[in-house]
């Protein structure tokens, strides 16, 4: 399926049409068009002009110049969510160098590989964060490398715009490495240009339509890809983007609201929180009086959300699907009906294909398979290329989820080819065990999980994190399900409670901790 490719932008003076530029040439235009338009806020109560930023990113482009990063330089750096990370991915973007944001969350293991695999030359780190020295992390990871480590604590070195080099960049040259946090051992790098996160870009403003009069939360980690995709999606359209390094679910959602946040991501678990510090405030008291829309993904949504951040804010969620490799795939429409809005995670983006599959047929229309997409949005390919092969059929990008694609177009991720529950051969969808208890009232918070069994092959345990004190028993929860119609296969065999359960920087629930966590009880 495709959507038609050609849709008009919001009727905006300040709209910049990004086709075939890259990030250096849209932050040159973005700055000869509005230098003194608000580009970024932070809780520190910085502000940054458009103007400004490239100034700013010059001076640090030769600062970094100056200790010997080139065009085709592979730099790797981790940094929060700050305005110096947005500085020192536009100073690389002008050097022309090839640059491979990290993770905070990854630590020696995984940072220890990544620059090994990615021969990177440079390694910026941010000094101690959240009580954690990267300073030392990187100079452990590196101590037998010839990588130069680089303390951004927080600054940038600088240096005179006027010595630097010209240089002409292409918008499908290779300029970026994500690394998936996936399922596999180690972490799989994606090759992406400037054209693909452009792409990207392209999907979540035709679905957000995002203006100049914006003003967006980057509460996730900038380094994640679709970090990168906010910002080129700034130099599009001149939305002020509200910084937050550590989000505070008491003061955050607080500080977003006295800010004039308009477009609340960024996924499942932060609409979560919003909802809640909304909930706990006195009758009529608005915490986020500004807000349009509640942007996302990463991960899936309870059915019910949708109504309650509705009922809530008068603003709906606007969800999508995407991947480190093929990021922003779908998404919904602002004007979407509220049902899609609420059941679906959106359709194909502009230019995009997608279609299910199984054992290599197209399904069709209402029926489960692998999702396989195609666009200008999917990577390169992996920096491991033996790993191409089976990620990439003439063309398609095998994404690994499993989904529906209905009639209209309106695509629904149903869970993991990894993350089907196989019974005594009979196949159990974690999501739709997941979706049945979620509506619980006495869960707020469920993962559904598979766990080896020597009588039946898998069985099916749920990991519950409870509303308050209130208990869950297995009976109770056997009951529940059963009266939900679910069939009695389907319904755990295990219950387990956590306070929180694990996720990553999107949201996304880390099913393989708990797997390793609960795979030698009972």
């Amino acid at each position: 399926m495709t959507m038609n490719a050609s849709y008009r932008f919001p009727d905006t003076d300040q709209h910049i049409d990004p086709a075939g530029k890259t990030l250096w040439e849209l932050i040159v235009e973005r700055a000869g068009k509005s230098p003194d338009l608000a580009m970024a806020r932070d809780g520190a109560g910085r502000t940054l002009t458009y103007g400004q930023y490239r100034q700013w990113c010059e001076r640090a482009a030769a600062g970094l110049a100056g200790r010997g990063v080139t065009e085709g330089t592979r730099v790797s750096w981790i940094l929060p969510s700050r305005m110096e990370a947005m500085v020192l991915a536009g100073a690389l973007a002008r050097l022309g160098a090839v640059q491979n944001p990290i993770l905070p969350i990854y630590r020696q293991r995984e940072v220890g590989f990544i620059v090994r695999q990615s021969e990177c030359r440079m390694l910026v780190v941010p000094g101690v964060f959240r009580g954690f020295d990267y300073a030392a992390m990187g100079r452990e990871v590196t101590a037998d490398l010839a990588v130069d480590i680089l303390v951004a604590d927080p600054d940038l070195p600088e240096g005179d715009p006027a010595t630097l080099a010209e240089f002409r960049p292409a918008p499908h040259d290779l300029r970026w490495l994500f690394y998936s946090s996936g399922t596999t051992a180690d972490p799989k790098g994606a090759k992406h240009c400037d054209l693909s996160l452009s792409a990207a870009n392209d999907g979540m403003q035709w679905s957000m339509q995002v203006t100049s009069q914006d003003k967006a939360a980057v509460v996730f980690p900038i380094t994640h890809v679709g970090g990168l995709v906010w910002l080129f999606n700034a130099m599009e359209t001149g939305v002020e983007l509200l910084m937050v390094e550590i989000f505070d679910p008491a003061g955050t959602p607080r500080w977003l609201g006295e800010n004039g946040c308009t477009c609340a991501g960024a996924g499942t678990v932060f609409w979560q929180t919003y909802l809640a510090a909304q909930r706990a405030l006195p009758a009529g008291e608005r915490l986020l009086p500004d807000v349009r829309i509640f942007n996302g993904g990463g991960a899936p949504k309870p059915v019910t959300l949708h109504a309650e951040m509705m009922a809530a804010f008068g603003a709906p969620l606007i969800g999508g699907w995407g991947l480190t490799e093929s990021p922003i795939n779908t998404m919904v429409h602002v004007d979407d009906p509220d049902e899609k809005k609420a059941t679906t995670d959106g359709r194909a983006c502009p230019g995009v294909d997608v279609k299910a599959m199984i054992d290599g047929v197209d399904v069709g229309r209402n029926t489960e398979g692998e999702l396989w997409v195609r666009g200008p949005q999917t990577c390169l390919g992996y920096l491991d290329s033996s790993l191409d092969a089976d990620a990439f059929v003439d063309g398609w990008f095998r994404t690994g989820d499993l989904g529906i694609i209905d009639d209209g177009g309106w695509v629904s991720i149903t869970g993991r080819l990894k993350d089907i529950i196989i019974r005594k051969g009979e196949n159990i969808s974690a999501k739709e065990v997941e979706d049945l208890l979620y509506a619980h009232p006495k869960v707020a918070d469920v993962a559904v999980i598979g766990l080896p069994d020597p009588a039946s092959g898998e069985r099916a345990c749920a990991v519950v994190v409870t509303r308050g004190d209130a208990p869950l028993s297995m009976q109770e929860m056997r009951e529940y399900l059963s009266g939900k119609d679910l069939s009695m296969h389907k319904v755990p065999e295990q219950l387990e409670f956590l306070d929180t359960l694990p996720r990553n920087p999107t949201g996304k629930i880390l099913k393989k901790d708990l797997r390793a966590q609960y795979a030698a009880s009972r």
